[in-house]
């Protein structure tokens, strides 16, 4: 007997083969049409929260339920030219010239970490790290890094520099549950964004790679050290 074949069946077969490579396509453009929106949104209106926010706020609750977070945002005006020259000076020197990414930063990062065999260096811009503080997770992955760099040029694309700064000034972690400059210059020195001085500045500056760590050890020789080093470095900072 002649066995019929059923071309339905196959197309059937077919159709989920294809399926599987287009479903995850899909759901990646999905995501970023999803970052690309919030961004746009953000040009003219203030994120209440981010990502790193809401996971420290969880983290907090563990312990305590009724814990929160400290952040009050602050336009870019209200904050200290002090504290604006000493992130630059301490997180990323050519924030107002590289367009995202600084790759030469990040080859040196590499470098260093080999040398040392562990990471003690991430080279991340400003606008690298407000794309990982709005939207992802602290863990390292390759994944998240890419993830990271797509978010970075969708920021710089959509937005200028000042205004990218004044998110990051606003939402940037300073210490365990303290959020953005006006936070964390009450938190540390129980005043205003607005009067920090360079030295103020420079210290806050220098704990923004470790900040929960230097909340608890604020007298340490190296915050001391780095900060005279911040301090000195200044007054070449160019501010966007």
């Amino acid at each position: 007997m002649t066995k019929v074949r059923n071309p339905a069946a196959k197309r059937g077969k077919w159709w989920w083969v294809k399926w599987l490579f287009i479903a995850p396509v899909l759901l990646f453009v999905v995501v970023q049409l999803y970052f690309l929106l919030q961004i746009w949104w953000w040009v003219g209106h203030n994120p209440t929260t981010t990502a790193f926010m809401r996971a420290q706020r969880a983290a907090l609750q563990e312990v305590n339920p009724k814990a929160n977070i400290q952040q009050q945002w602050v336009p870019y005006a209200r904050i200290s030219g002090n504290l604006k020259r000493a992130i630059i000076a301490s997180e990323d020197a050519n924030f107002s010239d590289h367009e995202g990414v600084d790759w030469e930063a990040l080859q040196k990062a590499y470098e260093k970490n080999n040398k040392k065999k562990k990471v003690v260096s991430g080279g991340s811009t400003i606008t690298q790290q407000l794309a990982k503080n709005l939207f992802l997770s602290g863990s390292r992955s390759y994944l998240r890094k890419g993830q990271e760099l797509i978010i970075t040029y969708m920021l710089e694309a959509l937005m200028d520099k000042e205004r990218i700064f004044e998110i990051y000034l606003n939402v940037v972690e300073f210490g365990k549950g303290i959020f953005g400059a006006e936070a964390a210059a009450k938190h540390y020195y129980g005043i205003s964004a607005s009067k920090l001085g360079a030295a103020q500045a420079a210290k806050l500056a220098v704990m923004l790679p470790n900040p929960r760590f230097y909340d608890k050890h604020r007298d340490s020789n190296y915050l001391a050290r780095r900060t005279g080093v911040i301090l000195r470095r200044m007054g070449s900072a160019e501010l966007p």
